[in-house]
């Protein structure tokens, strides 16, 4: 619900349990006013009525409080918006008329000298606390120079003074993404960025802050703000020395150049979401959640499906006959979707070969993919596959065809990683040559789902005979959004996987247009859980990929662990079997199909269901629960038995306490206070084991 003052210059957004409200000075600065507990339209303009603090020669009362700082004028904060022209650096505007329609606001302004035309776009649903924020620029000039954006970040999110805060921030690497890390918020900057063109294993592009490091998993207020975007961008916290902090983000790593606007262009900035939260780090966390499925995550309604992928069994050494083995296999222990990954196209024997050639290989493939697609239907499973359309090998008929498609500088070595190069997706012509090769390959066969990889970072991010080549940064990214719209568009009953060499694509931007994300690579089923803890403080365990390989896990650690232990622990999100099920013994094929059975049970509430941290991973025992209706499913791991000690009892949350709950593992019946307070023993013994219980209401 949105809300006008009298004046015309006052705003108040309202949702679930929030309220966010905003003010126009009769100077025209656009300065915030409220974000956190519901607030009505009376109390707004008693907060605009209090007077404003004062301004001298080292000081500006600006800073911390405008919707959206720019440079230039009275101001020191970090800007939103960048401009400048042959003779003029800097912004000063002047307001030009705000607009309701439906759930979203729009307040715009001009700039009369750089011919400048900004809206800036909020929108709060009456079903969420998330504010989403985004901004347009527009170069309104009939005609004369072009605009150029060093800088336009989608939002600036201004929180209130207090003594101190703890900022929250997801740090990794490759194989080891999604690290929870909380510290003080030191006076000054807190940068947080990818410079790589995605969004990176080292930082996913969310943060959030509590005040004074006071708030609990269900206590206490925090404030978290999330970049959907998928190339990169820049998150900065600052810290003023009043106590007030604001956080500005948007598109690209630094401020040498963004876009250049010629008379009538306009940019979009992708969407910086925030939300506050009374009810500490798991009640963010179930909001975040429930926003995305109901209006982020496409078709979430749906359960995704226990897939089998055959990399980890065949890496590029890939045969019909193989295929068909290993799918007759995952078909016995319940699989929903086989996917055929790396090595099934081109001359793709190795990862020296074959990127860009996106048809079957004919001598892997005589008859194309279809013999296999209909095989795997007949089993009463899904089809899919692997793709990795952004990059190429120099030893394929594209790059020979065309070697000036990749991003490079003239006169300058092509980097290459892992033996490929990044194509210019900002190229009209590359972007219609893969729209090309990937409908038709949609079209060959009956192809259910997509896996789309991208395996390196930018380096030679040159595109020569541009007059602005650094415009490749923004325009690869929304050609990558226009391929996946694209052939969603053309193929509906697709349904579409982000992975980057793991996890280093996840983020608002790319899962508005996927149906899931592959979280890493690391598929150790003690690694993932650490993994999997930092990941669902942002995102639900609908999108979360989570596979049971092999033991020992000879990718990365040798560690040995159970197939109970494995399952468990992929079981916290979209369940899937990556080992080499050839080699698998019956005993281990029952055992996984009993695994399989029960997921499939427990499905409902976990993809679908609130999410409750009970124990953080580390700490020798872990545990998360999900709660659906009268439906409730505990996830618990014991990392390890000291001296033969019983595990504590685990507290559970989300439940009645009036009413009384059966576990459908015991038949035991548990009140619920009891549970809420005393807790349920877990029944764990010895390093790295693992449980799963159920239990429902009545």
């Amino acid at each position: 619900m949105i809300e006008t003052g009298n004046t015309g210059r006052i705003w108040l957004l309202t949702g679930a349990d929030s309220s966010y409200a905003l003010r126009l000075t009769e100077r025209d600065e656009l300065i915030h006013l409220h974000w956190g507990p519901k607030l009505s339209l009376a109390a707004a303009e008693s907060l605009a009525k209090e007077p404003e603090p004062s301004s001298w020669a080292f000081e500006s009362w600006l800073d911390g409080r405008e919707e959206y700082p720019v440079e230039g004028g009275p101001r020191f904060a970090r800007p939103a918006l960048s401009v400048r022209t042959p003779q003029v650096r800097g912004t000063e505007w002047s307001f030009t008329e705000a607009a309701v329609d439906g759930d979203e606001l729009r307040v715009g302004f001009t700039d009369s000298v750089h011919r400048l035309a900004l809206v800036l776009h909020y929108r709060m649903r009456e079903d969420s606390d998330v504010v989403e924020r985004w901004a347009t620029v527009t170069h309104a000039g009939p005609d004369g120079p072009p605009l150029e954006l060093l800088r336009a970040d989608a939002a600036a999110w201004s929180l209130p003074a207090r003594d101190g805060w703890r900022l929250s921030r997801l740090h990794g690497r490759w194989a080891a993404e999604s690290q929870l890390e909380r510290a003080e918020l030191m006076h000054g900057e807190s940068v947080t960025s990818s410079r790589r063109g995605h969004t990176g294993h080292q930082h996913l592009p969310w943060v959030a802050l509590d005040a004074d490091g006071t708030a609990t998993e269900e206590s206490g207020e925090v404030y978290g703000c999330a970049l959907a975007w998928s190339g990169s961008w820049r998150i900065c916290v600052q810290r003023f020395p009043d106590g007030l902090v604001q956080i500005t983000g948007g598109a690209g790593h630094d401020d040498s150049g963004l876009l250049r606007l010629a008379p009538g262009e306009s940019y979009t900035t992708p969407v910086f979401a925030g939300l506050w939260s009374g009810r500490g780090f798991g009640g963010a966390s179930r909001a975040w959640h429930a926003w995305q499925l109901a209006h982020v995550v496409p078709n979430a309604e749906s359960l995704r499906p226990v897939l089998y992928n055959s990399w980890e069994a065949t890496g590029f050494d890939v045969s019909l006959e193989q295929q068909r083995a290993l799918a007759a296999r995952a078909a016995e222990v319940g699989v929903e979707l086989f996917v055929v990954d790396d090595a099934w196209f081109g001359q793709r024997t190795s990862d020296r070969a074959g990127l860009g050639d996106w048809t079957p290989n004919p001598d892997r493939f005589p008859e194309g993919l279809k013999p296999l697609a209909d095989e795997v239907h007949a089993l009463g499973m899904q089809f899919g596959i692997w793709v990795e359309p952004e990059m190429v090998n120099p030893d394929s008929d594209l790059y020979r065809a065309h070697p000036d498609w990749v991003q490079h500088f003239p006169g300058r070595k092509r980097t290459e990683y892992r033996n490929q190069l990044v194509l210019n997706l900002a190229r009209a012509d590359v972007r219609e040559y893969l729209l090309e090769q990937l409908d038709t390959l949609l079209s060959s066969a009956p192809i259910d789902y997509v896996k789309w990889d991208f395996n390196r970072c930018f380096t030679d991010a040159g595109w020569p005979g541009e007059e602005y080549p650094q415009k490749l940064w923004v325009e690869h990214v929304g050609a990558l959004y226009g391929l996946i719209d694209r052939l969603r568009a053309a193929h509906p009953s697709v349904a579409f996987e982000s992975c980057s060499g793991g996890g280093g694509r996840i983020d608002l931007g790319i899962l508005s247009r996927t149906d899931q994300v592959w979280t890493s690579d690391n598929t150790d089923p003690l690694d993932r859980l650490a993994i999997q803890e930092g990941f669902g403080q942002i995102h639900p365990a609908r999108v979360m990929a989570a596979w049971v390989t092999d033991s020992p896990n000879v990718q990365f650690n040798d560690r040995v662990s159970s197939l109970r232990f494995r399952f468990v622990s992929a079981m916290a999100g979209v369940l899937g079997i990556g080992g080499d099920l050839a080699e698998w013994s019956e005993g281990e094929l029952t055992e996984a199909r009993e695994w399989v059975e029960l997921y499939k049970e427990i499905r409902p509430v976990v993809q679908h269901g609130e999410l409750y941290r009970l124990r953080p991973p580390g700490g020798g025992l872990g545990a998360v629960q999900y709660v659906r209706g009268e439906e409730t499913v505990v996830l618990m791991w014991l990392e390890t038995q000291r001296h033969r000690e019983r595990p504590p009892a685990l507290r559970l949350r989300g439940i009645d306490p009036g009413a009384t709950y059966t576990c459908l593992e015991t038949g035991a019946v548990h009140h619920g206070s009891v549970l809420l307070h005393r807790g349920l023993h877990t029944g764990l013994r010895g390093d790295l084991d693992a449980r799963v219980l159920r239990l429902r209401k009545g």
